[in-house]
């Protein structure tokens, strides 16, 4: 369903309660989808998260000849055998960032690729120049031309290399791991990123006969070979999500047990949430966060590469210091315009002023029910956190962003406990997106 002219209107102000499952990694799902055509094979792949980036990965697969088939709404089976590199359609590949996987994908597999630059969120610039460098260093000719990226192998084969990423980059990690799979012989990445998809991204392919070694650390060894096998594989539980219902949690004064996640994976977010004053307890594979009556402190809080506090999880916490007593500071170091969604606070009567990357937030007891935008994906999710702990009803616009990369949000929602709804013109609504 398109959900660009939609809006979701939240009835707010109430604790919310009970148990809310994590779905499987956005981030680590849209990467392992176009590592598929390394494999030839056949490969099926679990725990998919039922969102738009992942739909919109998987019919960007079936432009260049892979066969997708649905098992069930999470499982798919891939089939890459027949892939070709051919254009994959530019009002797909443009619609998100990580179908610039394509391009790793491809030269590790063809010895070229051709493919439209990347859309997604607009944070301000997001480079993808150290993506280059890594595909060069490997022998590949590489550069960006009338909207396009187009790399080749002048003999129709990478050859391995050292690499120095010069900033800690997350797709540029994965995109060179993709293309150095296949290569001959050994590429050594350094100073690369440490995040959870990079570890789920490098153990799908050991899994299909890739030998690479160090993911989650600074410097990822591989040892190129000449072919993947297909496979089954079971994709991690999704990190963000699961820190924007630990948010939520604290935000409306409820008592939530996040389940089906890694608590590894949180202990940034648990750590600056308990030094706010929120409970965290952990029990196996799920979270329990509550915060009752108790005031939240103010806390200064900086976003850094993992496993630093996320960048991914910088709105979310903005709403969450909108209602800490005092003055809190949050600073971006990952991306240059995170806060445009401060704007859309401020509609709902919050106090912050950003001043280049660092917003300051002065707490007030409680935000406004106003109208507003999801200016980006993470944005939106903060936005509907601000409504559901606000008086009144909130409507927001916009919402096609969220659904990027939240599954079943609506209806995870109701089930504890909130008034929640996807409106659409002509005065029909629907209960469950």
């Amino acid at each position: 369903m398109d959900t660009s002219k939609g809006k979701i209107i939240i009835s707010g102000g109430k604790p919310l309660y009970g148990e809310i499952p994590v779905s499987g990694m956005k981030n680590a799902a849209v990467a392992i989808l176009f590592s598929t055509i390394l494999t030839e094979d056949k490969c099926i792949i679990e725990n998919l998260p039922d969102i738009s980036d992942v739909n919109v990965s998987l019919e960007i697969l079936r432009s260049i000849g892979v066969k997708v088939r649905h098992l069930d709404k999470n499982t798919v089976e891939i089939d890459s055998s027949s892939a070709a590199p051919c254009v994959a359609p530019y009002e797909l590949v443009s619609k998100m960032r990580a179908s610039y996987y394509l391009i790793g994908a491809e030269l590790g597999r063809f010895g070229r690729a051709f493919v439209g630059l990347p859309g997604g969120c607009d944070f301000g610039v997001r480079p993808i120049d150290q993506h280059i460098k890594g595909f060069e260093a490997l022998g590949a000719d590489a550069k960006i031309d009338g909207g396009y990226i187009e790399a080749s192998c002048p003999d129709g084969v990478l050859h391995g290399n050292s690499v120095y990423m010069d900033v800690v980059t997350v797709g540029g990690t994965i995109n060179l791991m993709l293309a150095a799979v296949r290569a001959e012989g050994i590429t050594v990445i350094e100073n690369a990123a440490h995040e959870p998809h990079i570890v789920d991204t490098a153990n799908f392919l050991n899994a299909c006969g890739a030998d690479i070694r160090g993911a989650g650390t600074g410097v990822i060894k591989i040892l190129g070979v000449k072919k993947l096998h297909g496979g089954t594989y079971t994709i991690v539980p999704d990190m963000i999500e699961a820190g924007t219902f630990m948010i939520l949690a604290a935000a409306t004064g409820g008592n939530l047990k996040v389940t089906n996640l890694i608590p590894k994976h949180m202990d940034s977010v648990t750590a600056k949430l308990c030094e706010m004053g929120v409970k965290v307890e952990e029990d196996g594979d799920s979270l329990t966060v509550s915060r009752g009556d108790e005031e939240l402190q103010h806390v200064n809080v900086k976003t850094q590469p993992y496993p630093g506090f996320p960048t991914d999880m910088n709105p979310q916490m903005g709403v969450l210091l909108c209602l800490a007593k005092g003055i809190s500071h949050l600073t971006e170091n990952v991306w240059e315009s995170r806060f445009r969604y401060v704007e859309e606070l401020k509609r709902m009567g919050a106090k912050i002023q950003v001043n280049g990357r660092t917003a300051e937030f002065t707490g007030v007891p409680s935000l406004h029910a106003a109208s507003v935008r999801a200016v980006d994906l993470r944005a939106g999710s903060a936005m509907v956190i601000a409504a559901l702990a606000t008086p009144g009803i909130t409507e927001i616009e916009e919402i096609h962003h969220i659904f990027r990369g939240y599954e079943n949000l609506i209806e995870k929602l109701r089930a504890i406990g909130a008034d929640i709804k996807v409106a659409y013109p002509e005065n029909i609504s629907y209960n469950v997106f």
